[in-house]
């Protein structure tokens, strides 16, 4: 059924988004897709103004090429409009697909768009600027700097794991102050994650139960033993912090790492985070500021094809 006209936006510069546009292209085309426009994007921050010029030009179904962050960006211009989002996940993480169940083949994807089934869901603010899977600061954030393009085309899905390996030598703990829905809790962290969709960083989980329309985040803290003493770090203590780490990471694929004795977690619909250093902040791959940061939800804001349900 025709939805209205559509319009193809592939970020070449993604993973895999160079040799995808054409094979994209072809197989809208063969699921009955006719494009109003299609546009293979070598400066991604383009994306965004293309986006908009599509939606004035009458797009009303803006199918979107690339990782994460260019989903992300998408979204930014498409969140309270009367517009869907098309995913063709072509990115190294690919998070916000996985969130939604949206398969990361290219065939696959695009026949999601083709079943034409559509869901809401929510989008994060971080001081007001929206986002899609998780904001996050400490070792997430440093990992997300060290992920250049160069390092992601070359590495693929290996990159994360080199950027990790490569960010533990420096890791430093910092204390974060959460206000949250009433509460507030403290404590010196080694990450803190602000989830609003059920996956970030290429797989690893918020929380088992987190979903993108359930109108909260998920929010959890690795807290670092090295502190615990309330004395000077040592060489032994970053031994400690790092011991955590690992043994916390096991269980990011599951969930299950929100049971270990160094994880804290809770779930809210607003949060103020505030740190002692100042923190650089990161929402779905890109700093977006330095704390204190404050979050909300917008609830149902987003149009996404999603894969129907069973």
């Amino acid at each position: 059924m025709d939805e209205g006209p559509a319009v193809l936006v592939v970020n070449t510069r993604s993973r895999s988004g160079r040799d995808a546009f054409e094979d994209a292209r072809e197989l809208l085309a063969a699921h009955g897709i006719p494009l109003m426009a299609a546009h293979a994007l070598t400066r991604p921050k383009r994306l965004r103004k293309v986006v908009e010029d599509a939606i004035a030009q009458g797009a009303r179904r803006v199918l979107v090429g690339g990782g994460d962050g260019t989903i992300s960006c998408a979204a930014q211009a498409l969140m309270g409009r009367d517009v869907t989002l098309g995913v063709v996940p072509l990115g190294t993480g690919n998070d916000f697909a996985r969130s939604m169940g949206i398969p990361d083949t290219l065939e696959a994807a695009c026949d999601v768009i083709a079943g034409g089934y559509t869901a809401r869901v929510d989008v994060g603010l971080v001081n007001g600027r929206p986002f899609l899977n998780a904001a996050s600061l400490g070792l997430t954030t440093a990992i997300a700097k060290r992920l250049t393009q160069e390092l992601k085309q070359r590495a693929g899905k290996l990159a994360y794991p080199m950027a990790a390996a490569a960010e533990m030598r420096t890791l430093q703990p910092f204390h974060v102050r959460l206000q949250a829905d009433g509460q507030t809790l403290e404590v010196d962290a080694l990450q803190l994650v602000v989830g609003n969709g059920r996956y970030h960083g290429a797989g690893n989980m918020v929380a088992p139960d987190a979903t993108l329309d359930d109108r909260r985040f998920h929010v959890y803290a690795i807290t670092a033993p090295s502190m615990e003493e309330g004395g000077e770090r040592t060489g032994l203590g970053h031994l400690q912090d790092v011991a955590t780490l690992a043994r916390v990471a096991l269980g990011m694929r599951s969930g299950a790492h929100l049971e270990h004795e160094s994880v804290v977690h809770l779930h809210t619909s607003r949060l103020v985070v505030e740190t002692d250093p100042p923190m650089e902040v990161n929402a779905d791959g890109e700093n977006v500021g330095t704390t204190p940061m404050r979050f909300e939800v917008a609830p149902a804001a987003l149009r996404v094809y999603a894969p129907a349900p069973q």
